[in-house]
């Protein structure tokens, strides 16, 4: 009896094999025929276009190879940045994004996008293909327009069944599963913004339920190029595909059809706050000359991210030397005083625990805050977490777990009472820092390309280090601790609180789901 069943087990899983490896051969076929046409940014010219003739004088008061940063941390600005830019935007708009929502703010970004390119403004589109669908009639009507272009990342090609979609998924795991966590918008090649906000209601504070806590850097400068470089080598990467190759038939919405809606969405938007925020006085011109928004300059800003070959399923396509991970290691390792980490995804592996805990050994100030189990929109994520609570804390580092809802500012609350966070973000001895897309897991480091930016600048690390604090604080965030006398956690807030002695305000249930979770053998995945 056992041997009949080993042997069609053994049967199956050949023929699956063999399926899985058809499916990657036929798609690098597929892929390798539907390349889209090269192309590259736009070159910026003096006073061209009004973004020009905005930062290029600016640009003369420092030194060529210098560029300018702002932190944008609250939703609604960081909204009201991407639509004002698109809108002053006479060029080129270049948009990377993993995540594209379709809900108000994507839909209202989308407009924008579109009346740029009635504008007569060139708009190259790349998205993630992971989480597209249901966005193909929105995204094939902006792809008919000339000035548009839309390709996605990696994509299945499977556009109209989910089941299908789903059974190329699976036969396509080891290709699939490596996505592009990339996140840039960058308008006529003068003004970018880089950082961990994808588009939706949840990352501009728009959401009914829960609203991350993000960041973004500004940019201006040399470091528009390097984004604009990145953007480039993506764009025409060989997991591209142009959107228009994944279908045969037309569209089902015409221009006049999409317009038609893009209209209807901006009356249901009239009274909500993001609009309201558009409407009024356009000050782009005194945010980008740092009125309203401290702009901090140095030729140490650079804008770092994996190379696209990073998401191959052919491992030989993959150099580890040139991925974001070294950059990011050099960062951390080269703390003396202290090394304070954001990231909503923690899971630092054997390597990273090590790296923090000697740190911590040797009176570095390691500190570290990311979600709690009741803010983590992952719960298998903070299952691989869990395990490297108790060394991490017994060699002095410090960790804090988000609260789900007491962190938000007022204007955060515009959207909801819930709050998960979101940003990635490391600062090492209050000088040299980063800000990005990279989480501290297997994930960012291993399967997925990241971007950031890189600093050494007092004064940016101070703000990012004051996101970390304000995070950080007992009305925020629990902060977790050893005790000795017990041999467990605990979990402390503000004076007078309750003290927890197991994940803060979670259920039995989802505590002993996410127990059994940290059995399964996926921490490579996380």
């Amino acid at each position: 009896m056992v041997k009949p069943v080993l042997r069609w087990t053994f049967i199956a899983a050949l023929v699956l094999a063999l399926l899985s490896v058809l499916a990657l051969w036929s798609w690098g076929r597929f892929a390798a025929s539907a390349q889209g046409e090269p192309s590259s940014a736009l070159s910026a010219a003096p006073a061209v276009t009004r973004l020009d003739r905005l930062v290029a004088p600016m640009l003369a008061q420092h030194a060529p190879e210098a560029s300018g940063a702002a932190l944008v941390h609250d939703g609604v600005q960081a909204f009201v940045a991407r639509a004002r830019s698109a809108r002053a935007a006479e060029r080129s708009l270049d948009v990377q994004y993993y995540i594209w929502r379709h809900d108000m703010t994507g839909k209202l970004l989308e407009h924008e996008l579109m009346a740029a390119a009635e504008r007569g403004v060139r708009v190259r589109l790349l998205i993630d293909d992971m989480n597209v669908g249901g966005l193909d009639d929105a995204l094939r009507a902006m792809d008919s327009h000339p000035n548009v272009e839309v390709r996605l990342f990696n994509p299945a090609r499977n556009r109209s069944s989910t089941v299908m979609r789903a059974v190329e998924m699976g036969l396509r795991f080891i290709g699939f599963n490596r996505r592009m966590h990339n996140k840039a918008w960058i308008a006529d090649n003068r003004v970018a913004l880089v950082g961990g906000r994808n588009v939706g209601d949840e990352y501009f504070d728009a959401s009914a339920d829960t609203n991350f806590q993000d960041a973004d850097l500004l940019l201006l400068g040399a470091a528009v190029g390097e984004t604009s470089g990145h953007f480039d080598r993506f764009w025409n990467s060989a997991a591209v595909v142009p959107l228009g190759a994944l279908h045969t038939a037309p569209p089902r919405w015409s221009l006049d059809d999409f317009s038609q809606h893009r209209q209807q969405w901006l009356a249901d938007a009239a009274a909500s706050p993001w609009i309201k925020a558009l409407a009024g006085r356009d000050d782009l011109d005194e945010k980008l000359r740092g009125d309203d928004l401290p702009i901090h300059w140095s030729p140490s800003i650079h804008v770092v991210s994996d190379p696209p070959e990073k998401a191959s399923a052919v491992r030989a396509r993959r150099d580890p030397a040139g991925w974001l991970l070294y950059d990011v290691m050099t960062l951390l390792f080269s703390a003396r005083q202290e090394s304070w980490v954001i990231s909503p995804y923690f899971v630092p592996g054997d390597g990273g625990a090590l790296m923090l805990s000697g740190q911590a050994r040797r009176g570095v100030q390691v500190r570290v805050l990311t979600n709690s189990l009741v803010a983590n929109d992952v719960p298998l994520v903070h299952a691989g977490y869990r395990g490297y609570r108790e060394t991490l804390l017994r060699h002095g580092v410090q960790l804090y777990e988000l609260r789900p809802g007491e962190a938000k500012t007022d204007r955060e609350l515009l959207g909801s009472s819930g709050a998960s966070l979101h940003t990635k973000a490391f600062v090492v001895d209050g000088q040299r820092g980063f800000v990005g897309s990279f989480n501290f897991d297997p994930r960012s480091a291993q399967l997925n390309t990241e971007m950031g930016v890189v600093f050494d600048h007092p004064g940016l690390a101070a703000e990012v280090k004051q996101l970390f604090d304000q995070g950080a604080r007992p009305a925020a965030a629990w902060k977790v601790q050893w005790d000795d006398s017990q041999g467990a956690l605990r979990w402390t807030g503000a004076e007078g609180e309750r003290v927890w002695h197991h994940e803060p305000e979670s259920s039995a249930g989802l505590r002993l789901l996410v127990w059994a979770m940290s059995f399964l053998p996926l921490e490579s995945q996380l």
